[in-house]
């Protein structure tokens, strides 16, 4: 009783952060536009907190083997367990870390598989404040390029949007497994704006502003980003693992993956789990690492 009075106050104080933060963008939006539009492309833009190492992933966290790679300029801390052989990328959300997938490196490695992750530039102990998702498919292929093709890649949150990305244009794998997954890249937008109530001229100048300053360089965004952006360049079965109740990434961005992948993606719905715990739920763990399981590739 006391974790659920302690999950639901932490709820309530965030959702009052958001409703206050909203409405002193929105208030200053009518006295400077351009200026609330900044502001509002600051806060998107940056993990509002950084994932700490939880109690129950310590002891996971602390035998990886550790090393770093640079990504634009930030030094970026890179995770492997196992011997090396069949590894599998794990891809984790935003204001999120590698150690989210504590539950599931032990079973991975009891099947010979090894688990390799990164924390994104500005979340866990790497540098930086902030990425994107492109720079997350560049570091999944710089990975690749270290460890060799992987087995597969397991993804959670905005990190399925990322291994989407990957596999389209980056690195090969064998399976993959998305948890709570963003499908839609303008969901990214729209789910922040919808957060904390922007006025339809906030909402606009933020979609500009990702178009114009955040990718400036990519032709077409929203499609090129979307994980159902040419489906038929990812050919590999997938589980598809997203709770019915998720009230920060709804089902619907999972039915749009199975939309358009068709018979090569299979739906697990789960009841009760919403967006964090679902990554280390016992049904989620054990439905992975039966998909995973080298005798099914």
């Amino acid at each position: 009783m006391r974790t659920q009075r302690t999950q639901h106050s932490g709820g309530r104080r965030r959702q009052r952060a958001e409703a206050i933060l909203g409405s002193a963008l929105n208030a200053g939006a009518t006295v400077s536009p351009a200026l609330a539009g900044r502001m509002a492309y600051a806060v998107f833009r940056a993990p509002l907190k950084r994932g700490k190492v939880l109690p129950s992933e310590h002891d996971v966290h602390i035998r990886a083997q550790t090393d770093e790679l640079v990504s634009g300029g930030r030094r970026v801390t890179t995770y492997q367990w196992g011997d090396g052989e069949r590894p599998v990328l794990m891809l984790h959300g935003w204001q999120s870390r590698a150690s989210r997938f504590a539950a599931f490196v032990p079973r991975l490695e009891a099947l010979s598989l090894s688990p390799v992750s990164f924390d994104a530039p500005g979340h866990g102990d790497s540098e930086g404040r902030t990425t994107t998702v492109l720079e997350n498919a560049e570091i999944a292929a710089r990975l690749q390029d270290r460890h060799g093709p992987f087995h597969s890649v397991l993804a959670h949150s905005f990190g399925v949007l990322c291994a989407f990305l990957a596999l389209r244009e980056r690195i090969k794998a064998e399976r993959l497994v998305a948890v709570a997954g963003v499908s839609d890249f303008g969901f990214m937008v729209d789910g922040f704006s919808r957060m904390l109530r922007l006025n339809r001229t906030l909402r606009a100048g933020l979609r500009q502003q990702v178009e114009t300053r955040l990718f400036p360089e990519v032709e077409k965004v929203w499609e090129r980003f979307d994980a159902t952006h040419r489906p038929g360049d990812i050919d590999l079965p997938m589980l598809i693992v997203h709770d019915e109740g998720d009230r920060m990434v709804p089902l619907q961005q999972a039915h749009r993956l199975v939309s358009a992948y068709d018979a090569r993606a299979e739906l697990l719905v789960t009841t009760g789990l919403g967006h964090r715990r679902i990554l280390g739920a016992p049904l989620t763990v054990d439905s992975a690492l039966d998909f995973l399981a080298p005798q099914r590739s």
